[in-house]
């Protein structure tokens, strides 16, 4: 088995409105059962949203930190699922029952172990 990052993508802005907000996290929750019943679930969170990230880096000897996520662009990870599958195939049905709980794009990557 093989472990699989499934990443949110989410627009920047503002969240949708509460009763649009409720239904989606009604679907989220439904799907995080699922998969902790089909026995892939590993892990999973939400993140805080960009303007609250920093960037560090270490370049010629010192260090800088810069405040907001790394790149710019209309978009960020806004949450994700770590879950341990057979195949890329595999995970990617589940990314697309999450974009369909989520109604948001969702991108999958293999974890080098």
């Amino acid at each position: 088995m093989t472990h699989y990052l499934l990443n949110i993508i989410q627009p920047d802005g503002p969240t949708p409105p509460s009763a649009e907000l409720e239904a989606i996290m009604q679907r989220m929750t439904a799907l995080d059962r699922e998969l902790h019943d089909a026995g892939v679930w590993v892990y999973n969170g939400g993140l805080t949203p960009p303007d609250q990230a920093t960037v560090t880096r270490v370049q010629d000897g010192g260090t800088t930190v810069s405040p907001g996520a790394f790149g710019d662009a209309e978009v960020h990870v806004g949450g994700f699922w770590i879950i341990d599958v057979p195949s890329v195939s595999a995970a990617q049905e589940w990314a697309a029952r999450a974009s369909e709980a989520s109604t948001l794009p969702i991108e999958v990557r293999a974890i080098l172990r």
